[in-house]
């Protein structure tokens, strides 16, 4: 027994070697683990012997790393880039998606991959700005292409300042980022323009833009101001009424739905239109490409002037587009009004809307036929005649416009003007019957000699806006026309319709006329759209009649909001941009 004690069994021994260790032990134990692992973590991050099997997460983070670190405050042009880190944490370099009727606010509009092929360091607000200094030189407002108080260049200017604004600015003098990636919806019906997203939320195309990058990598003044003169050039030496509609997704140029001055007839899309591809089309020039009408730039080419449409509903449908895209490039809405106070614009002869920031004004005066609408006695009672002879009742009041547009032609097809009995007035005298077509070149030759007897060329630049196609099936306005099932464009220019005998007549007399006026010939480009009109979402509350037969009752001769009239407003902008130009270039030669 004794010996029993002395010695305790095996299986005691045993138990004592394999008892837990302390809770100190594991914590010890665990932290040595762990900065072990941190080591080796480390070491395979600067030392892989395969960098091409490296995680591209950890060869992200430390290329770039490297490579800012090796610019001091710039990135090398060549291929490089921000860390792809910062496009996780940085608001301003998310990707998004681009909603087709820029559904999505301004402030998700943010260039996407911009930090690709840049030289731009970043300030400590997030803003980009050319060798990360704070100092900022003075912003145009928003100006497509440059220019103090309505000029169309100057130098150190960026050409679209869109890309301007409270955050994320982009300077004059600097590198031109790399295009965003933009998700489209759709498929171009010959081809797509390039596009680029403004910090604003704007898409501008590239060509007719964005100057072009130097070797150097950053945007002189001199480059800019070639660049414009370049683009201008271009538009003067090409046929803008040529071309075909294509796809874009950047379009319209402003919500649909968010203009309240659109007039119910034109409001398709409150009216409860369905479709929204109409809105997605773009004119493209044969040979060249029109750039995206800037608000801001136009209305600083209209600062202390006057623009004034005056014609038939047609050149309201235009009035209205053009008031629609200037107000949306407005900051401060307030300040956008009609000078009566009025809301609706079918009823008056005349409406002027009012631009307090620019001193200008955008108007629309009345005149279906250009010519005075006139009243004769016949046997004790009134009988409506048409003066061809005598310009209508309110030339006086817009001969002094800095910004003429004109138009006259749906009226002239209505059954009283069309047949011409009894009806056309020259002097005292009313001829029994007369040709539409002559009388329609007598009018327009009353308007071309007071045009040229009262308007100051030198002051004023002077359009005519041509005939907008319709598109009635089974009838006309009156009698049951149809466009309802039209959903896509015509694509094959043989089923478009023979151009109108009255534009010939209109563009003799405007090749006779003293005055230059620029001939806006929208009539081939609008008979292509047989898609785009109201149709039966020409209003919202139906009479009773129209209820029982809405099918009768339709709209093919006014085009939706946004829609075809904004095209012509690019026109519009183009040809302006042309006449500056060519203003310019007289003053420097004198």
């Amino acid at each position: 027994m004794a010996d029993a004690t002395k010695h305790p069994p095996i299986i005691s021994d045993l138990k004592s070697l394999f008892t837990l260790p302390k809770k100190s032990t594991v914590v010890v134990f665990a932290y040595g683990f762990m900065f072990a692992f941190i080591l080796f973590t480390v070491f395979l991050a600067f030392n892989n012997p395969y960098p091409e099997s490296s995680s591209p997460w950890f060869s992200n983070i430390f290329n770039s790393i490297s490579s800012t670190s090796t610019t001091n405050t710039s990135v090398s042009t060549n291929g490089s880039q921000f860390s792809s880190v910062f496009s996780y944490f940085s608001p301003s370099s998310t990707p998004t998606n681009l909603d087709g009727s820029q559904n999505s606010s301004p402030e998700l509009h943010n260039f996407q991959n911009k930090t690709q092929n840049q030289d731009v360091g970043k300030d400590k607000v997030g803003n980009f700005s050319p060798n990360k200094t704070m100092t900022e030189s003075p912003k145009p407002q928003n100006q497509d292409l440059g220019g103090d108080k309505g000029g169309i260049f100057s130098p150190n200017k960026t050409q679209n300042q869109d890309l301007g604004g409270k955050d994320g600015d982009f300077k004059a003098n600097q590198t031109e980022s790399s295009a965003p990636k933009i998700v489209s919806g759709g498929q171009n019906f010959s081809g797509s323009g390039d596009k680029r997203i403004a910090e604003t939320g704007t898409v501008t195309d590239l060509n007719s833009s964005l100057p072009k990058k130097q070797e150097n990598g950053a945007i002189s003044g001199v480059s800019v101001k070639k660049e414009s003169e370049e683009l201008v050039e271009k538009l003067m030496n090409c046929d803008l009424f040529h071309g075909e509609w294509i796809r874009d997704d950047s379009y319209p140029l402003y919500k649909p739905g968010s203009c309240s001055l659109v007039d119910e007839q034109f409001n398709c899309f409150l009216n409860g239109r369905p479709d929204k591809g109409f809105q997605q089309l773009k004119w493209k020039p044969r040979d060249c490409t029109l750039p995206r009408l800037d608000g801001s730039h136009m209305l600083e080419l209209l600062r202390g002037k006057r623009l004034v449409f005056v014609g038939d509903s047609l050149n309201r449908n235009m009035w209205e587009s053009l008031i629609c895209i200037l107000k949306n490039s407005v900051k401060d809405q307030t300040k956008v009004y009609e000078a009566s106070g009025r809301h609706h614009f079918r009823s008056e002869a005349s409406y002027s809307f009012i631009f307090k920031d620019y001193n200008c004004t955008v108007e629309f005066f009345v005149s279906p036929f250009l010519v005075q609408e006139w009243e004769v006695q016949n046997n004790g009672s009134n009988k409506e005649t048409l003066r061809l002879d005598k310009i209508g009742t309110s030339a006086d009041k817009y001969k002094s416009a800095d910004v003429l547009i004109f138009n006259t032609g749906h009226w002239w097809t209505h059954p009283k003007t069309s047949q011409g009995r009894d009806y056309y007035q020259e002097g005292t005298h009313i001829y029994h019957e007369l040709n539409v077509i002559e009388a329609f070149r007598k009018a327009v030759t009353t308007w071309a000699r007071w045009v040229d007897a009262n308007v100051n060329p030198s002051k004023t630049m002077v359009f005519f806006r041509g005939y907008s196609a319709s598109h009635f099936k089974g009838g006309q306005w009156n009698s049951g026309g149809q466009c309802d099932h039209e959903t896509e464009p015509i694509k094959n220019e043989t089923f478009l319709a023979a151009y109108p005998p009255k534009m010939r007549v209109l563009e003799k007399v405007l090749k006779n006329m003293k005055t230059k006026v620029s001939f806006l010939n929208i009539t081939r480009l609008t008979d292509y759209r047989k898609d785009a009109h109201p149709s039966l979402y020409r209003k919202q509350k139906y009479s009773v009649e129209e209820k029982q037969t809405p099918l009768k009752f339709q709209d093919c001769s006014h085009w939706c909001l946004p829609g075809v009239p904004d095209a012509w407003n690019e026109l519009l902008y183009a040809e302006i941009l042309v006449k500056e130009y060519e203003k310019q270039q007289k003053e420097h030669k004198r």
